[in-house]
Parts: structure tokens; sequence; C-alpha cells
């Protein structure tokens, strides 16, 4: 279909086909959105051919991925977080990005890629949004398990995001770190205003168009979104950065000026928006611009089992930093397998790649079918390893320093 409106029909379709499929494979725990890729490359010019994406759907997509981003940032629960786990997530992703350097200059040199940086920068990425609603339906998000998932996953998106704004922005590494600092004194007085900023009167309008047209709540994330992602681009970073903050920005705003029963419907409406429309529409594109032609010779098939192991090898190896704070080896297991499932991120930095030269589209189709093989085979595991949950299973913090 050359209309983007016969597009946009076909990818709908998609959208709604791909969590009922999923809902028929739970014992498999296949997330929708590797349906939503999958069926994008089955309509998409490497098959069928009955889609190609112009510029009102790629504007979609990219609205999409902004969501993805804020989702992200919404989701990083400090509070949660904070203390033990976040200081053991915080060192395993360094460590993992040592090693990330390490085997992406190896394979450099071994002409199996052309750049290490995108290479390096994609194996130490944790797809948190994918993993959440697997340990939160498995019952474990409450549990210390559970946490330490949420705090890997955090730093998992955390850093690789802010290496995009800062090494893949195209920008030199002195005027980039200068942006970032100045970025970060943006986000930390729009911190302290969405902290401590709560009119009474303010509260009760958005408050009230929650079952109107209005819908303020929903439209301050737009907003929100759409600021961050400027101040980004006008600093020469890359709009990811803003669309995190934004979502960082937003829960903290929202947890201290909304009551519980508001939060939980804001969260709900955010949910409906972006799983429901927006972030399917970024997935079933990744899937119709995969080139399967890619991966016709021998040496770019090898490349998927490659970067499928090399996923649990530089994001699953640091889990042995684990093994005071978690003695039993089958469940350091299920983190380390938790760990390596890697597949939105992915799909940015790819992209990001091809578009800059830097990459080719062999690498870039060997990443993305790796990282959907991780969100299939990983959690799948590592779930089988993963300790049971409880009913009486409550949050675990571990505020203990290092």
């Amino acid at each position: 279909m050359d209309s983007a409106s016969g597009t946009l029909f076909v990818i709908l379709v998609i959208a709604f086909l791909a969590p009922l499929a999923a809902g028929f494979s739970t014992k498999l725990m296949l997330p929708s959105l590797v349906f939503e890729i999958f069926l994008g490359i089955i309509v998409g010019p490497s098959v069928l051919g009955l889609v190609k994406i112009s510029d009102p759907i790629s504007l979609l997509s990219d609205l999409g991925l902004s969501a993805l981003i804020f989702l992200a940032g919404f989701e990083l629960d400090l509070q949660r977080v904070r203390g033990r786990p976040l200081e053991l997530a915080g060192a395993g992703w360094f460590l993992s990005v040592g090693l990330g350097v390490v085997v992406a200059f190896a394979l450099q040199a071994a002409g199996v890629i052309q750049t290490e940086v995108y290479v390096g920068l994609a194996l130490t990425t944790t797809a948190l949004g994918t993993l959440l609603p697997i340990v939160r339906d498995a019952g474990l998000l409450p549990t210390k398990f559970g946490t330490h998932v949420l705090a890997i996953g955090s730093l998992g998106e955390f850093g690789p995001i802010i290496a995009i704004a800062v090494v893949l922005s195209g920008v030199r590494p002195a005027r980039a770190a200068l942006s970032l600092l100045v970025f970060v004194g943006f986000a930390l007085g729009g911190l302290l205003l969405a902290a401590r900023f709560h009119p009474t009167r303010l509260q009760k309008v958005l408050g009230s168009t929650m079952r109107s047209s209005g819908q303020l709540y929903i439209r301050l994330a737009v907003v929100l979104i759409a600021v961050m992602a400027f101040v980004a681009n006008e600093l020469g970073l890359d709009f990811l950065l803003g669309a995190f903050t934004a979502g960082v920005l937003y829960r903290i705003f929202l947890l201290a000026g909304a009551e519980a029963r508001e939060r939980e419907e804001v969260e709900s409406k955010l949910e409906a928006v972006t799983f429901g429309y927006l972030i399917p529409i970024f997935f079933v594109c990744t899937g119709v611009r995969f080139d399967l032609g890619s991966l016709s010779s021998p040496t770019a098939l090898l490349k998927i089992p490659l970067f499928l192991a090399l996923f649990l090898v530089v994001r699953g190896l640091p889990i042995l930093l684990y093994r005071k704070e978690i003695p039993d080896r089958r469940e350091r297991g299920a983190l380390a397998l938790l760990s390596a499932t890697g597949l939105p991120l992915v799909v940015a930095i790819t992209t990001i790649g091809v578009a800059s030269g830097q990459m080719r589209h062999s690498t870039e189709a060997g990443l993305v079918a790796a990282a959907m093989l991780s969100v299939v085979i990983y959690p799948m595991i590592g779930m089988r390893l993963a300790p049971r949950a409880t009913p009486s299973a409550t949050p675990v913090v571990d505020e203990e320093p290092a």
C-alpha cells in the first residue's frame, strides 16, 4: 500500500493482533512487541511488500519511540531502588560498559563490525519496559528479587540513554559534555519545581478534567515530552534524553501532587495512549524496516547467535557482583538472564548507527534479530529459575551502603 492511510490501517490491525497472539502464548511468556516486529517484517518489503514507511508514518514511529523512552523515565522509581540495589546495578552497568568496549574492539579488529561504539553500547542495554510486565505478572515485583530487576533495568536504560545523548549525538565530546551539564541544570530546576510547586487550585483543575475532554494530566505529559525534547535538541543532544527526563519529571510531579487514586487513573490513561496506540506503531515500523536480505549470507546469519551470546556475557557476567547479596545460584542465574534481555534501545541505537553510516545493515539486522530472540528466550528460561512469589511479599529495599 503506497498511501499513508493504507499503511496506518495495516499497522493498527497488527497492533491489535499482536497482543491477541501474545495472549494465546502465555506459557511462552512472549511479549506483544515480538509479535509486532515479526508481523511488521511479514507485511514489509522483505516479505509481502504490503506497506512502506512514508514521512507521516515515520513521524508517528518517532512519537512512539519518544513515548517508550518517556515511560522508561516514568518507571524509574528512585525511592524503591535506592541504596544497595542501585549501587550494585550501577557497578554492574559500568562493568558491562567495560566488557562491551573490549568485545566491540575485538569484533572490529576481526572485521565482524564496522564501528565499535554502537555495538558496544547496544550490548549494555536492558529492556526494563519488557521485563516489568513479566516480573509483575509473576508476582515478583514487590520482592527483593523484583527490586534488583527494577534497579538493573533502570540503569540498563538510563545509562545507554545518557551515552546516546553524549557519544552518539554527533557533537564533539567536550561540547556534548557542556551541553549535558546545561541540560542537567535545566532538568534539576524542573525537578525542584515539580516536587514543590503544587498550587491547590491548579491541582483541582488538573483533576477535574480526568473524565472530560480536557484530559490535562495527559496533555501535560505530551507538553513535557515536547519541551524536554526541544531543549535537548537545541543543546545538540539526542531527543531520547529529553523524553526520558520528561518521564522522570512527570513521575515526581504526579507523586508529589496527586492522590493515590488519581495517580492510578493517570497511569492507566498514559499506558492506554502509549501502549494502545503510539508504541506499537514504533515496533511494527521496526519490523517493516527490518532488512531480511542483509541476513542472506552465512556470515550475516552467524552474527545472530554471536550477538545473542554477547548480550548474556556483557550483561550477565556483572551479576557475579551479587554473590553476597543473592547467595542462591539459580536466583543469580535468573537475574543474569533477565539482565541480558534487550530490544527497544537496541533498535534505537542501531537506527542511529545506520543513519550515520557507521553501521552495516547486516550488523543492524543481526543485533535486532538477536535482541528479539533475547526477549523470547532469556525471560522464558530466567523465570523458571526465579524464586517463587509469596502472597505476603512486600517491597524490600536494602539501604546498607556498599
